[in-house]
């Protein structure tokens, strides 16, 4: 049986920091994401955060107004951005934490402890046909409560893995290797879909690609630094080849009774 096509959401978020750094309109986010679509995107993926900085409110107006292909506008779950995204009605929301001191995002989301704050949210985003992914850690708990949850996504957060991986440790990119394949078994066993990013690059991406149960990777920050070399559309392009040959080369899934042991 052919696996299911394993698409890529683009994030744009980081050309959006090069404009702020000179408080400009150049470069514009809507116009790399234009050219990402054109490269072979499948998507585009912008994160809105509390503090701005980088998107802004009127870069995820654009967008959704802009692109022909699905916005998927990550936020944290906060009133303020609930509002902005049921007014934006893009494709899809994916819920994630959110620290005004950190870098980049740290880990995933605690919906096993923050299941009360987030049961609405989710429940709004549902109503009006926004599709709810949670940015979470391949952890059983987590998933199995993004299923209570009734969030019909999850994305994988690969950080961990993607930095032992770079950093040369072979065991412990090896143990959150399999903490990833274990979890995406046990994810699509229970009826999620699942999605996966973060620190991805061509290595990784295409590794990751072979997993059956990840119908789609999100990348942004490895793929613009790789454009201020090649440029945007090469950058895409090589990206997608990578993962084609990912999927071409699946890994062996896990039955669904060994995804329920992990």
């Amino acid at each position: 049986m052919p696996h299911p096509p394993l698409r890529l959401g683009v994030n744009v978020d980081h050309v959006a920091t090069l404009r702020n750094a000179r408080a400009g309109p150049n470069p514009d986010p809507v116009r790399a994401a234009l050219l990402a679509i054109e490269a072979g995107a499948d998507g585009i993926t912008a994160h809105l955060r509390e503090d701005r900085r980088h998107i802004r409110d009127d870069d995820m107006a654009r967008l959704k107004a802009e692109i022909s292909k699905p916005l998927n506008f990550e936020m944290a779950a906060t009133s303020e951005m609930l509002e902005i995204a049921l007014a934006t009605k893009p494709h899809a929301v994916c819920l994630v934490p959110e620290r005004r001191e950190e870098l980049t995002t740290e880990g995933g989301l605690d919906v096993a402890a923050q299941h009360n704050a987030l049961a609405p949210v989710i429940a709004r985003l549902n109503d009006v046909g926004i599709r709810v992914s949670l940015f979470i850690s391949a952890e059983p708990r987590q998933i199995e409560m993004a299923a209570k949850l009734r969030a019909p996504v999850i994305e994988i957060h690969t950080g961990a893995w993607c930095e032992a991986v770079n950093d040369g440790h072979a065991a412990k990119a090896e143990a959150e290797w399999q903490r990833i394949v274990q979890g995406a078994a046990l994810a699509r066993s229970i009826g999620l879909e699942v999605h996966a990013g973060h620190g991805l690059d061509y290595g990784t991406a295409e590794k990751i690609a072979g997993l059956p149960e990840i119908v789609e990777l999100n990348i942004g920050y490895y793929m613009i630094g790789e454009a201020v070399f090649v440029g945007l559309v090469e950058t895409v392009r090589k990206m997608r080849a990578a993962m084609d040959r990912g999927r071409n080369n699946p890994a062996p899934a896990l039955s669904a009774n060994q995804a329920s042991k992990a």
